[in-house]
């Protein structure tokens, strides 16, 4: 299981600006908690078995059969929904989400996991490709997924970060035409609501329906389930990160000796550290100025000097800079 992700406060007191998660900053969500208040009732009463009427709200709004959609806890459960369903030779390019990985070694009587450096090409049954990745930013094109989808057996594109980029992904309605590609959802992700835990998958209907053998019952909540229903007849609680403000962060940052920045296409980057860890500048911000960064470290084939953040508020992103130039000069002193 994940260890060390972002969005880790509850280990440090005082942190009042949080760059290490890739959620939208700041979002209001004052207009669902009251939706939800009126609605308490409904936690006397066992949820559906499967959230089916949100399932088929869902296939509605991307024009699609109810039979293409499942609803999951987070996309999380459906990662290791598609794993235990497949247990097929995996591939997955590296730096990326180390659930894929961990899921697919869960359940590994069939499977063989690989690991190779993004951009590389090996052989097997199922490919894993999260689009836009975490943690780099990097959107695959159309062009490239298409050509996985004529060598892999599945391609699972995990969609989790669709609304944080501008970049072209694929859409739900048209990747379920073929029995090649399966994809992953994050609607706690698109309306910047993570504890929520909701998430769907989007396929043709025969692996959808081999998916579904393996959904736990009662595994989304009530509260969570009509929280979905609200939320896809409010598209104005849609997150949409300020990419423009990302880039000037990015900029920045780059622009600090020391410090170097990769392209990103998201509100979220890849950074990179020389002559420290990205432990020490995590534990100097959240110490000194109460800011909270991503080490990237754990993630297979980085290094300790890796480290990820996401662009908040101006304000805040010109304090963070400001605070890793501090850094720099004191221990360059």
């Amino acid at each position: 299981m994940i260890n060390g992700h972002g969005d880790d406060a509850y280990n440090y007191e005082g942190v009042r600006s949080d760059f290490s998660s890739n959620i939208c900053p700041h979002a209001s969500h004052q207009e669902l908690m009251d939706f939800l208040a009126s609605s308490s009732d409904i936690i006397d009463h066992y949820p559906e078995p499967e959230p089916l009427l949100l399932e088929r709200m869902i296939a509605e709004r991307h024009d699609m059969k109810p039979e293409q959609v499942i609803v999951t806890s987070g996309a999380t459960e459906a990662i290791y929904l598609i794993a235990q369903a497949f247990r097929q030779k995996a591939v997955i390019p590296q730096p990326t989400f180390s659930e894929y990985e961990d899921a697919c070694q869960l359940f590994p009587r069939k499977a063989d996991v690989v690991s190779i450096k993004s951009g590389k090409q090996l052989s097997g049954k199922m490919l894993w490709l999260c689009n836009p990745n975490n943690p780099t930013g990097e959107v695959y094109d159309q062009l490239y997924i298409d050509r996985m989808m004529a060598e892999y057996e599945v391609v699972v594109i995990d969609q989790s970060y669709e609304n944080y980029t501008n970049a072209h992904v694929m859409n739900p309605r048209w990747g379920a035409r073929t029995p090649y590609s399966i994809q992953i959802h994050s609607m706690t992700k698109n309306y910047g609501v993570p504890g929520l835990r909701l998430g769907y998958i989007t396929a043709h209907e025969s692996l959808i329906s081999r998916v579904r053998n393996y959904i736990r019952p009662w595994s989304v909540s009530s509260l969570a389930i009509e929280a979905g229903k609200y939320l896809l007849q409010h598209d104005e609680l849609l997150c949409k990160p300020d990419l423009g403000e990302a880039q000037r962060l990015a900029e920045m940052l780059g622009n600090i000796s020391g410090v170097f920045v990769e392209p990103s296409q998201t509100n979220f980057m890849l950074c990179r550290i020389v002559n420290h860890t990205a432990a020490e500048l995590k534990d100097y911000l959240v110490k000194e100025y109460g800011m909270l960064i991503r080490d990237a470290s754990n993630f297979e084939g980085l290094t300790l000097h890796h480290f990820r953040i996401a662009a908040q508020m101006p304000e805040e992103n010109d304090a963070l800079v400001n605070a890793v130039k501090t850094f720099m000069k004191k221990t360059h002193e």
